[in-house]
């Protein structure tokens, strides 16, 4: 697939094409005028234009029942694909400038490129660099194939209850906690806030007027968290506490914490419609990721043994044609 393009140039200076049944219309309001003056010409005209325009149609049927190898141009001896153009209108399909293109506009934009760039590579050289390049990007577009092959295989309902049951099965319920917290850098400013809470001062004003911690604009709101997410010290903290209650000082790596405990909850194992979009990304992805050392296993692979890696520097070597 090509990598870069420099297509939004061309679709700034693209002038607008005008339709060719447009241009046909207009060539064929003028002749009404001279009918009268030219009937032998008009008798025999109808047979000609018919026979034309037989032709035409038989030309436009083969081309559209064409595949991806069918030519739709030529650059000295380099051909141009059908297949080469779609790949191009995918690797350009994101960029704003193309997306509201109407099909021949976009025919045009992408013909002229790709001929540029075929006129243009015949004065490029075919170094070492180039031809890396080039394996490189077919190896990647063959294993890219592949793998989109296999992901596009929905997993069954019965490898997704397996990896469902994989993850929850033996799950234990999980007790989560709401908590604020004001961090100091010190146990005597811990004290000082304590004693004002004690005294009916209000745990989010001292938050935001004390906190050094991220969470000391928001009040010192934590959300919900489990005990492994945080510091042990904090974690057994909270977990020996009842809503609504105020800790006293606690020290952890982060400093001098005051603790208040809003809720707690038990967290049961979600339902396997709840998380069945993940497990079917979870399937597909182990699947390919099996299928991957299955293939590699298989190979028959021989590393050269006494090869320098420092040679991996050299980008000089990359110049050789």
């Amino acid at each position: 697939m090509l990598k870069h393009s420099i297509l939004a140039a061309f679709v700034i200076a693209a002038p607008a094409a005008l339709p060719v049944a447009a241009l046909a219309q207009d060539n064929n309001a003028e002749p009404a005028q001279n009918s009268e003056a030219e009937p032998a010409q008009n008798e025999a005209a109808p047979a000609e234009s018919s026979e034309a325009e037989s032709a035409q149609d038989s030309e436009t049927a083969a081309t559209q029942d064409g595949d991806a190898e069918t030519v739709v141009a030529t650059v000295n001896d380099q051909t141009i694909t059908l297949g080469q153009m779609i790949v191009m209108k995918q690797s350009v399909q994101d960029n704003p400038q193309m997306q509201d293109l109407p099909d021949q506009a976009m025919w045009d934009v992408l013909l002229d490129e790709l001929i540029r760039q075929a006129a243009v590579s015949a004065s490029g050289k075919e170094t070492a660099s180039v031809r890396a390049q080039l394996e490189l990007q077919r190896r990647s577009a063959l294993a890219s194939e592949a793998v989109e092959g296999l992901s596009q295989a929905e997993p069954t309902d019965e490898e997704l209850q397996a990896s469902y049951d994989k993850l929850f099965a033996d799950a234990e319920p999980q007790t989560e906690y709401s908590a604020a917290h004001i961090l100091v850098d010190s146990e005597e400013k811990a004290l000082e806030v304590k004693k004002k809470l004690d005294d009916g001062g209000e745990f989010g004003e001292l938050a935001e007027e004390y906190s050094t911690g991220p969470s000391g604009p928001n009040q010192g709101d934590l959300g919900w968290f489990t005990a492994d997410q945080m510091v042990p010290a904090f974690s057994e903290a909270v977990a020996a506490m009842e809503a609504g209650q105020i800790s006293d000082p606690i020290k952890t790596d982060f400093g001098w914490h005051v603790i208040k405990l809003n809720d707690t909850r038990v967290k049961e194992a979600p339902k396997l419609e709840e998380v069945r979009d993940q497990l079917v990304q979870l399937v597909q992805r182990e699947k390919i990721e099996g299928e991957i050392e299955r293939l590699t296993s298989e190979a028959d692979i021989e590393k050269t043994e006494g090869i320098d890696p420092t040679l991996i520097n050299k980008v000089e070597l990359l110049e050789a044609e």
